[in-house]
């Protein structure tokens, strides 16, 4: 259920309306395809809306993203906009902001309180539980339709403490186990490689070494996708002969998908979860009702019909 929620009066009272313009977000890390776009979105939507939006990198530290969120209240900001470099860590965020009767908004990266936020805060993004799911299915059809009844395949996964990681790991057991995919999966292995184009094409690599026969690799995002496509290149592999899955349809992994590569993806739409936030953080600070869970919807993209997505972001 949709929790409607309310500034609280007090933050509104703190405001002023020349504070109202000025956004603070902190970004778990620049250097990311995907938050990238993510952050594009933002700094885009607050242009149109004629805000001053001040965006940091977090640079993967923890400690780091917390004392930008305390100089952003310390700077009297409207409102906070967070990417959490550890989704599993977030209540010293939480509980900073709310104190300071800041509006905060996550964006992403579901934090683990996300059913405990104050009435101040909100999370936008994709429901993972869509993730996986549209990405395994479609595998599934794929190996079908070649006429296969069984296969092989391999997991990588994201950052394990990372609840989309774990969720579009669950995902795929879960398509498995409720009998919805047409053709028998068994997991070979499954290891993290970090969400890194680099670690998934060592992890590929080692893999690629048992030469244990497998039909595909499904990953929980598109980095890690195109670094097991590029270690199978690099062995030698015709890419006809695999089943490759990944997550985001980043502008790479279109590519990918355009040369043959990359058999799967799933539009997650960065640039409309970042403009979504920004325009939740403002109503907040307005005092204005927002909805505390604010999905934007996963769609799945496949050859047929990448078209549709070359430009989207």
């Amino acid at each position: 259920m949709k929790k409607l929620i309310l500034a609280a009066a007090t933050a509104m009272l703190m405001t002023s309306s020349a504070m109202a313009e000025k956004i603070g977000v902190t970004m778990a890390l620049f250097d990311d395809n995907f938050l990238t776009v993510l952050r594009n979105g933002i700094d885009a939507k607050g242009k149109e809306m004629g805000l001053d939006v001040q965006i940091e990198d977090a640079q993967n530290d923890v400690a780091k993203q917390l004392d930008q969120i305390n100089n952003f209240i310390a700077a009297g900001v409207a409102a906070i906009i967070v990417n959490p470099v550890d989704p599993s860590a977030p209540q010293a965020m939480t509980d900073a902001a709310a104190k300071a009767n800041v509006p905060l908004v996550y964006v992403n990266r579901q934090p683990i309180n996300i059913d405990s936020l104050p009435d101040n805060q909100a999370f936008v993004a994709s429901n993972e539980v869509d993730s996986g799911t549209l990405e395994t299915i479609q595998l599934c059809d794929n190996w079908a339709a070649e006429g296969k009844s069984e296969v092989s395949v391999y997991v990588m996964q994201g950052e394990l403490s990372n609840q989309a990681a774990v969720q579009r790991t669950q995902d795929i057991y879960d398509v498995i186990n409720a009998g919805k995919c047409k053709v028998k999966i068994t997991v070979i292995d499954q290891q993290t490689a970090n969400w890194s184009r680099d670690q998934a094409q060592n992890l590929m690599t080692n893999w690629l070494s048992t030469n244990t026969p497998f039909d595909g690799v499904i990953a929980n995002n598109d980095e890690m996708a195109i670094g097991a496509i590029q270690a199978m290149k690099a062995a030698g592999i015709d890419m006809k002969s695999v089943q490759v899955g990944g997550i985001d349809a980043t502008q790479d992994a279109l590519a990918a998908m355009q040369a043959g590569d990359l058999d799967v993806t799933v539009f997650q739409n960065a640039s409309a979860q970042g403009s979504g936030a920004l325009e939740a953080a403002v109503k907040l600070s307005k005092g204005e009702a927002v909805d505390q869970k604010v999905w934007v919807p996963f769609e799945l993209v496949t050859p047929e019909n990448i078209g549709n997505y070359l430009s989207k972001n």
